[in-house]
């Protein structure tokens, strides 16, 4: 029997754990980490489908808080249901076995987990047990050993409020840890199967009024009438909380209730313990037999605390109640001390006379216990405590806090945690200050940020310099055990001690700045002081966690090597990956220590194999409008709720993601942000509460992927407020290219309501979100936004949740609302399942969350967010894009050249004899080809762009904004190819003209030689005539003939171009000016000069005058040598004069007076380009006559001279001909023609050369060419380099390209390589079209007579009609009166073109002059890879940096870094120095300029873009990204002063110790280049 007894307990929890699953989770393997993953279990919504589904939905609904948790005990099936047909007086319905496997008691799956549970997880699960009010246990059962434990460690979680009797008039209330709140003890017991159930008795006491809940299972519950296997023996606790309403209060003040499960004689231990503990015990029972007597009368020392609740039957009625009688006389117990439930009284009145018993009890003070102060007792009576384990843990912790003792906390703080203290949050107003520079003063601009600068580095010394305190030694040791659970058990009980400490102090505050705030005239410094006491006075585990990273943020300046810090990260990374919350901002110093929060996030992103991508998710809304508890709810966690110490700053939470979700979810993490509330009264009454929570907002909404925005208020006027900050921050998403996913949660919303009324609600708030918007558009300057769903995707079906009150009744005593946890958890559900789709972009890994946390905290610091903000992400995402579109781009140009060759050739190609309205026809076929074929790469660029932002695997929707100005810029791209085609076609059209005048002019003089040199030749035949005598006849002959041909005309180039200038000016009210002017020739002799009468505003002042005029004068030069430029390279090209480069020349010049249009009236327009038209008369006249020099038809004639005379010769003497003739054959027809070939291939093939070659990065984004430009400008040293490439920006870049190629076509002699590639694939052509034109159209070789030659060469010209133009002229001339037959003639031509080969891989081998091979391309790979790199040219109106934005119709311009505006020829028009102050720092600053374009009216600095709306100037990225040219300007002062006729800047002391490695470093930086 005593073996059944041993065994039993054990064998029925095993038993027990098996049926449910859990058996290999005991004892105490189910950690909370595991519950708080988000997998498929954790979003499941399945009703339960199997017993071992049961523990899981219990838990999945208990951190819900969702009341209705214990009814998943239960199974879902119908297979017990009674059949509708049954016999219901069947007898064997209601006998059927309790043993079922199925069944299960919730009070057993209660004990099963909590013994199956962590020791943190007991902690949470009666955290939340709590919030449902159930009942909690106190004494845990252990079928394993049959003893008890004390749950005092799982109890320590939890907070009470509670308005006792005596403080509800001053409306106080009092928030105490439940097991440290003194508080009367009342259990209930019961003596063997008392047939009144004590648990339903104890509902009803603990209930109020309508408010009835299941506090304590029962046997009337759902699962309660079960028999219970394992928890017989618990004892739970449960604390009635009055709220200060003494009608609606059972009792005045708290009290605690226990409940002993089961028969006491079963369970002596836990009942002595009860008895001990207790204020006074209730026994419920219906006899006292002999067993129960003994026990009864044994507990004589706690008689007086005993009452019997003797349930009165009517069946052995006296014989039971003399039982009674007998135990009350031998405990002497009075007869107040029974009270008999007959059944002529109902529960729920017996209730209340329990109650009336136990109010008298609650007066006796020392009736009290606290539930921390009964281990002794426990361990007295042999049963074990949970908390024993964690003693060493708690020692600790209580030496830590003891240290404070009787100082006050701010006091302490200022010796223990002295790093926060006022210098952390003097760097914090530094830094703001480095933004805003409002403090500057008179100083100058920069030498006030060397002075922020020198103020933060002192700072940090100064910081770094302090040694950790004996408090914080001690925490970071005790932290740094490799023990996690030990790690954990301290962090947990230095909370609930700090929480306790802070409790105790911060009470009398918070009453009395609740009392300012309720105020109707509230007194804004007084709330200021207090919520400043409140801060100070607040201490809590954060402020160590904090004080530890500032000890690593820190340390890097200290030399000390006794700060061993460099494990804090990992220790950090270790419990974010454990649970715990970590700092993301400070919310008291408003600063964020930036090495500390990447270090243990990089360390996090280590420990996890580099897969950390994170879905960000943050609640925002109202103070004390309940975040906290819907993200808590919603995930299960534990961000703080109560009302001790509301969260400032942000805090971050990571829960892993479970294997089976990561890949739906496309993440590994899911990042919790918590935050302070919106509106809070600490700073509703300070001038900048709307900044501050604008900047909050903007930044947790920037982090954030999901944005939940919660709403729990009646005041319309602070709900708009609230809108409207959010509404600002997602607008300024929008602007910097973040799209998050958005909710708004509608609290306290009655769950049913009529469809249309809730549509009406819906739409009353799009149309408050819409006005909302519209506000904070205007004052972000974004007239295009006028309605919400501009902003972001908005439904208000899809977008919008209502959720019920939080609680279901009247606090403290109310459960929580099943409606409210149930919705949350739908609204849970619903965000993951949608957040994939919903989604634009792939989710941040942690080195890239890091990067954008970064550009948001920086950002959100100056004053304009959207116009400050800059991101390296978003660089490289725009980088990434521009180098695709450099690449499309250059594919489409390509294309274009290609078209443009093969267009040029038809029109050459075409049959000499053919008309000129033919030629026309055939000109306008082509076009219309090359129109569709450029519709054709413009649409299938556009369709490259929208495939790119498809993807989601390079940051594109942090580019979003740029899409138009790339789409504008393909547009742009089209047109501009098209005019330079169509340009192209009509050039080679007139080309075709003027040739074809000249071949007719040739021919004519040709078959006249031809016939006198026949006459010639029968006049000589009959005689004997030596060779000089011949060669006499022949030049005389020849002189004869040739003596009246004469030249090709001339045109007037000049005129021409005066007439396109007239063209150009046609609309412009300034051709009666144009047409006075009778000639170009005399114009553009003498320098340029910019006169009085070329400004706009007549100043009177004459320092601006000639400020105005130098101005001016500068733009005309660099306007004048640009130009003159261009002339030059198109007049190097050979071929005539034709008026689409006049054209192209006029454009151009209209484009670069774009910059000044502001400061110059038309007349200035007129002179340059009267001035710059007179340049191009003389330059283009040259271009012509070199033309028609080339084509002048005696010099044609005398090139075949030697021919006419060897053909003459050979003739005389009836040689062979054949292998001369052939020579001059190719060496006149088909050698130019393969020259031209590789002349037109040359300049594409060099573009593609340098663009895959081994440095074809520099040309793959204009950002890359800048850093490769400034970087090559510093190590060249070269002062007049610096000068040219600031004020001929175009010039400089032009000349560098040229001199690269030049530089890359040396080397190995790539150029040769390049010409001998060429001339191989047309050789090979040549030769294939030899061999099929030495054969019929029946593939059947030619006849071998002299007219088989003329039909060979005929083939020929056909089969490479494509490639080459073979000069029909040349052709009739080389092949006169060839005497040889077709045969011997092909093999004659196929040696000399074998020879043709050889001579010119020789030519190329020989060829030096690489400059003049590339001016005379016409294609130019220097103008290809120029407007590849160059961009818009236009150049930042303060210090003239070039725009690096991608295409060249962008919205906006932009550089990577700016300049010292000295550079830009600013100076100060007082002092004559040369301004140092960067225009990246005056933007954000006070200050004001001056300048041509203002008229010399002061304008304030940040308003720029009144006069210069196409400029984006954002600040630096760092102190260091300008230090390139800071060096620059310091190393070059003087020069440039003496350059620029201006004193020398003034700069900060600090530029000069920049160095050249920091200069270049600083630009690698600013161009983010790895």
């Amino acid at each position: 029997m005593s073996r059944y007894i041993i065994i039993q307990p054990w064998a029925l929890l095993f038993n027990f754990l098996s049926k449910l699953g859990l058996k290999k989770f005991y004892p105490n393997k189910i950690t909370l980490q595991s519950l708080l993953e988000i997998n498929k279990n954790s979003l499941s919504v399945e009703t339960v489908q199997s017993v071992e589904d049961i523990p899981w939905c219990f838990l999945r609904k208990l951190f819900q808080i969702n009341a209705d948790c214990r009814s998943c005990a239960q199974l879902s099936n119908n297979d017990d249901e009674e059949d509708e047909n049954d016999d219901p007086f069947r007898m064997d319905l209601y006998t059927a076995d309790d043993s079922a496997d199925d069944n299960v008691n919730p009070l057993d799956l209660i004990v099963a987990l909590f013994l199956c549970a962590d020791s943190f997880l007991q902690q949470e699960m009666a955290l939340k047990m709590s919030m449902c009010q159930f009942s909690v246990p106190l004494l845990l059962p252990d079928g394993h050993n049959s003893q008890c434990t004390l749950m005092l460690w799982a109890l320590r979680d939890i907070i009470k409020e509670w308005c006792p009797h005596d403080l509800a008039e001053s409306r106080g209330f009092v928030e105490d840890n439940i097991v440290q709140a003194d508080l009367p003890f009342f259990s209930f017991v019961r003596l063997k199967n008392c047939s009144l159930s004590k648990s339903q008795v104890l509902n009803h006491i603990l209930s109020r009024g309508q408010q009835h809940h299941n506090i304590f299972v029962h046997r009337d519950m759902e699962g309660g009438a079960h028999a219970r296997k394992i928890a017989n023996g618990l004892v739970e606790v449960c604390w009635y909380l009055p709220n200060g309403n003494s009608n609606f209060d059972k009792f005045p003040k708290p009290v605690a209730f226990a409940n002993l499960r089961g028969d006491i004689g079963q369970s002596i231990t836990q009942f002595s313990f009860l008895c001990e503990v207790s204020t006074a015990t209730f026994v419920f029972l219906d006899k006292v037999e002999e067993t129960e007597h003994k026990i009864l009368t044994s507990l004589q020392d706690v008689k007086s605390k005993l009452f019997f609740i003797f349930n009165h039957k009517a069946e052995n009625a006296k014989e039971d109640m003399m039982s009674v009688k007998a135990t009350m006389e031998e405990l002497g117990l009075p007869n107040n001390n029974v009270r008999v439930k007959n059944s002529r009284i109902n529960v729920a009145d017996f209730s209340k006379k329990l109650c009336e018993l136990i109010k008298p009890q609650l007066s006796d003070v020392k009736s009290t216990i606290r539930i921390e102060n009964m281990p002794d007792k426990a361990v007295d009576l042999g049963l074990s405590v949970d908390e024993s384990k964690t003693d060493e843990q708690r020692k600790t912790a209580e030496e830590i806090i003891n240290s404070i003792r009787v100082r006050s906390i701010p006091d302490y703080k200022k010796q223990q945690l002295p790093l926060q203290g006022d210098n952390w949050k003097r760097l914090s107003k530094l830094e703001s200050e480095e933004c805003r520079m409002k403090d500057a003063g008179d100083s100058s601009l920069e030498e006030y940020k060397s002075q922020l600068q020198a103020e933060k580095q002192r700072i940090r010394k100064e910081q770094s310099q302090l040694k950790p305190s004996k408090a914080m030694k001690s925490f970071i040791e005790t932290l740094s055990t490799s023990d996690k659970e030990k790690r954990d058990f301290f962090i947990q009980s230095m909370k609930f001690k700090l929480n306790t400490h802070s409790r105790d102090k911060l009470t009398e505050l918070r009453n009395k700045f609740k009392e300012q705030c309720r105020k109707e005239k509230k007194d804004a410094k007084l709330i200021a002081e207090l919520d400043r006491t409140l801060i100070d006075s607040s201490l809590g585990i954060e402020h160590y966690m904090r004080e530890m990273g500032l000890i690593y943020e820190f340390s890097s300046q200290s030399v000390s090597p006794a700060n061993k810090v460099s494990h804090l990260p990992g220790l950090a990374a270790d419990m974010l990956l454990d649970g715990h919350p970590l700092e993301l901002l400070d919310g008291d110093a408003s600063n964020i220590p930036e090495r500390w929060l990447t270090d243990v996030l990089m360390e996090l992103h280590r420990k996890v194999g580099e897969k950390s991508r994170l879905l960000v998710l943050t609640v925002l809304g109202v103070q004390s409008s309940g975040k906290s508890t819907l993200l808590n709810t919603m995930f299960g966690v534990q961000f703080p709720v109560s009302s001790g110490r509301c969260t400032r700053g942000a805090y971050m939470l990571f829960l892993r993601v479970g294997e089976d979700m990561r890949e739906k979810l496309d993440c590994d993490f899911i990042v919790l942000i918590d935050t302070e509330g919106l509106k809070s009264p600490q700073l509703a009454q300070l001038e900048d509460s709307y900044e501050h929570d604008n900047q909050l907002a903007t930044f947790v909404i920037g982090l954030s992927d999901i944005t939940i925005i919660n709403i729990a208020m009646e005041n319309s006027t602070e709900m708009k407020d609230v809108l409207q900050i959010v509404t600002h921050a997602f607008l300024r998403m929008k602007e910097i290219g973040k799209k998050p996913v958005c909710h708004f949660v509608h609290q306290n919303v009655a769950g049913v309501s009529a469809h249309e009324k809730m549509m009406t609600d819906r739409k009353y708030f799009l149309d408050q979100l819409n006005e909302m918007t519209q506000i904070a558009a205007e004052m972000e300057n974004q007239t295009s936004i006028n309605a919400f769903t501009d902003v972001l995707d908005y439904d208000i079906v899809k977008n919008n949740w209502n959720i019920p009150g939080l609680w279901l009744g009247t606090p403290p005593m109310a459960p929580v609302n099943t409606g409210y946890s149930e919705t949350v958890a739908d609204l849970k559900k619903d965000l993951l399942e949608t957040v994939k789709s919903d989604r634009s972009d792939e989710l941040s890994q942690i080195p890239e969350f890091l990067e954008w946390r970064k550009s948001l905290w920086k950002a959100v610091k100056y004053e304009n967010f959207i116009f400050s903000f800059r991101n390296t992400l978003v660089a490289h995402a725009y980088d990434n894009l521009c180098k695709e579109f450099n690449q499309w781009e250059w594919e489409f140009n390509k294309e274009s050249l290609s078209w443009q060759n093969k267009a040029e050739l038809e029109i050459l190609n075409d049959d000499g004899k053919s008309d000129l309205h033919h030629v026309n026809e055939l000109v306008e076929s082509i076009k219309s080809k090359l129109s569709m074929e450029i519709e054709v790469q413009q649409s299938s660029m556009t369709e490259k762009l929208k495939e790119y932002y498809k993807r989601k695997d390079r940051h594109v929707n942090l580019i979003e904004k740029y899409k138009t100005d790339f789409l504008k810029s393909i547009s742009s791209l089209a047109n501009e190819i098209q005019h330079s085609v169509m340009n192209k076609v009509d050039c080679s059209f007139e080309l075709r003209k003027s040739s074809k005048e000249a071949q007719v002019f040739q021919r004519k003089h040709r078959e006249l030689i031809e016939e006198q040199v026949m006459k010639l030749l029968s006049d000589c035949k009959n005689r004997t005539l030596s060779e000089e005598e011949l060669k006499h006849e022949f030049e005389k002959m020849w002189t004869e003939v040739t003596v009246n041909v004469s030249g090709l005309e001339e045109q007037d180039i000049s005129a021409s171009i005066l007439q396109q200038l007239r063209k150009h000016f046609i609309n412009r009210n300034v051709n009666k000016e144009l047409q006075n002017i009778r000639d170009l020739k005399e114009f553009g002799k003498d320098p340029f000069e910019a006169k009085s009468e070329h400004l706009k505003v007549n100043f009177q002042n004459v320092i601006w005058r000639n400020t105005a005029k130098r101005e001016l004068q500068s733009d005309a030069d660099r306007i004048i040598e640009s130009c003159k430029r261009f002339i030059l390279d198109t007049a190097k090209t050979e071929t005539d004069y034709h008026d689409s480069y006049t054209r192209d020349l006029l454009e151009k010049i209209d484009e670069s007076l774009k910059q000044c249009s502001r400061r110059c009236k038309p007349k200035f327009c007129i002179d340059i380009n009267l001035h710059i038209c007179g340049i191009a008369s003389r330059e283009f006249l040259q271009m012509h006559r070199k033309f028609l020099m080339d084509k002048d038809p005696k010099i044609q004639l005398e090139k075949f001279k030697p021919q006419y005379f060897s053909d003459f010769l050979d003739l005389y003497k009836e040689r062979d001909d054949c292998q001369r003739k052939a020579s001059e054959f190719v060496g006149c027809c088909i050698k130019p023609a393969v020259e031209q070939y590789i002349s037109r291939s040359l300049g594409i093939d060099i573009v593609e050369e340098i663009l895959n070659g081994s440095h074809s990065a520099q040309y793959s984004s204009r950002s890359f060419f800048q850093y490769n430009i400034q970087k090559e400008l510093l190590l060249k040293e070269d002062f007049e380099s610096f000068v040219k490439y600031i004020c001929k920006y175009e010039i400089y870049v032009k000349d560098w390209i040229f001199q690269h190629i030049l530089q890359k076509m040396s080397e190995d002699k790539t150029l040769c390589k390049l010409k001998n590639k060429t001339l191989q694939l047309l050789d090979q052509k040549i030769t294939e079209a030899t061999e099929k034109a030495s054969k019929g159209e029946d593939g059947v070789q030619l006849p071998d007579d002299q007219e088989s030659v003329t039909v060979l060469i005929k083939n020929m010209r056909k089969y490479l009609i494509k490639d080459i133009l073979i000069s029909e002229e040349a052709e009739k001339t080389t092949l006169f009166q060839l005497q040889s037959t077709c045969h011997p003639f092909t093999k004659c031509l196929i040696k000399s073109l074998s020879e043709l080969n050889e001579q010119l891989q020789e030519e190329f081998s020989n060829s030096e002059d690489i400059t003049e091979t590339l001016n005379k391309l016409p294609i130019k790979p220097q103008d290809e890879l120029f407007k590849r790199v160059f961009g818009c040219g236009q150049q930042c109106p303060f210090c003239k940096v070039p725009c690096e934005a991608g295409g060249k119709k962008h919205k906006e311009h932009h550089a990577a870094v700016h300049r010292p505006q000295g550079l830009g020829m600013y100076r100060n028009i007082d002092t004559e120095k040369l301004v140092p102050t960067l225009c990246t720092t005056s933007v954000h600053s006070e200050r004001k300029f001056k300048n041509t374009d203002t008229k010399w009216e002061l304008h304030p600095y940040k308003e720029y873009t009144t006069y210069y709306p196409d400029w984006h100037i954002p600040p630096d990225p760092s102190i260091e990204a300008s230090d390139y040219w800071k060096y620059v300007l310091v190393k070059y002062n003087d020069r440039f002063a003496q350059e620029y006729k201006a004193k020398p800047a003034d700069v900060p002391e600090a530029w000069r110790r920049i160095t050249e490695e920091q200069a270049l470093k600083g630009l690698k930086d600013a161009f983010n280049i790895k």
